[in-house]
């Protein structure tokens, strides 16, 4: 099914390439997104979807000293934010804290709670324990996976253990995993890596080349999802690794963003440099648990793994991301700093 956009807009002043939903903001729809310019100051935009669902509130507006080029919000404090960015000439990462609001828009500067600067490589993305209080955080540079401590009473954070991903691996991204707080996957140009981080050793991996993106499937252990360049998406059963067990088609493009629903098993978003977002229902991952058939409102649509194609962009969609606090909502990013919000509604059963 292919179809525009009618959702709700919100335009950042520049270029933007991440947004991250406020999971600890449990009173508000809230999504958190910061800019790309090389010239410009650039910022850092906290938006709330309106309690009536018609329009997106900027709730603060905050100066960010460089190029945001990873931006994840701590699943337990809606105020604590990391960023990776970039001066044009080096990569760092810090933990910031957004200040006490009291509904001016013109607010105050944010607060470095805490640099990472222990980077050897290019630094990719920071890392959160995806559910509770966690005082646990990974960064993950181009050459090193490394666990931090984080104490936010003492404003510090320090690296407990560190790894080097091996000659000729550059790491550029990966994901936590939800249900083992031991286990993180990392991607590299030609393969998964699965690392333990209590010996911060490599378990597994799975060889594939070209991979852009990684998640977990929060609701089934063992089940992952990767975005690829040209082979658009695979599911996998790490249990099983050597062969995916569903392909999805992806983009026409590059496949460059995929994430699993927090909630909704199977109901999946992609996003691609084609300018398109894609709503995908996965089959189901094993026989022990599968997706409910009153998710989908027509029995036709369990032959096409493709629900909707969201379509009304101009340029390429880096960012994505589901509400954790309303499931049926996601937020997409595109590179020209355009934030749309959707609702998938029409696609779940209507009891």
């Amino acid at each position: 099914m292919q179809g525009g956009s009618s959702g709700i807009g919100y335009g950042l002043k520049y270029q933007a390439r991440c947004i991250s939903d406020v999971k600890a903001d449990t009173d508000h729809t809230s999504f958190i997104t910061g800019t790309l310019s090389l010239k410009e100051e650039n910022e850092v935009h906290l938006i709330r979807l309106s309690s009536d669902g018609t329009e997106l509130v900027c709730e603060g507006l905050f100066s960010h000293p460089n190029e945001i080029w990873d931006l994840a919000s701590c699943p337990f404090d809606q105020r604590i934010f990391s960023t990776v960015y970039s001066t044009g000439e080096s990569y760092g990462a810090a933990i910031w804290q957004i200040p006490e609001l009291y509904g001016e828009l013109n607010s105050p500067q944010l607060e470095r709670i805490t640099s990472l600067d222990s980077q050897v490589g290019k630094i990719k993305c920071i890392l959160w324990w995806p559910s509770g209080r966690h005082d646990k955080l990974i960064s993950i540079d181009e050459e090193n996976l490394s666990l931090w401590s984080l104490d936010l009473s003492k404003k510090a954070a320090q690296v407990q253990s560190q790894e080097s991903a091996g000659v000729m691996h550059y790491l550029s991204g990966g994901a936590w995993d939800p249900h083992d707080m031991n286990a993180v996957a990392a991607t590299c140009e030609s393969s998964i890596q699965f690392w333990d981080l209590r010996t911060m050793k490599k378990t597994n991996s799975v060889e594939h080349a070209h991979v852009r993106n990684v998640d977990y499937n929060p609701k089934k252990k063992h089940v992952l999802m990767t975005a690829e360049d040209e082979s658009g998406i695979r599911i996998w059963d790490l249990r099983k690794p050597k062969f995916p067990i569903q392909e999805l088609p992806g983009h026409t493009h590059w496949t460059w963003a995929v994430r699993y629903n927090p909630e909704y098993d199977g109901l999946i978003l992609s996003s691609g440099t084609d300018s398109t977002v894609n709503l995908w229902l996965a089959s189901p991952s094993s026989k022990d648990g599968s997706i409910s058939e009153s998710l989908v409102d027509s029995p036709t649509r369990r032959i096409d793994p493709l629900l909707n194609s969201y379509s009304d962009y101009e340029d390429s969609i880096y960012g994505l991301a589901w509400s954790s606090r309303e499931p049926w909502i996601f937020a997409s990013l595109s590179y020209d700093g355009r934030v749309v919000v959707e609702s998938v509604k029409p696609f779940l059963s209507r009891k």
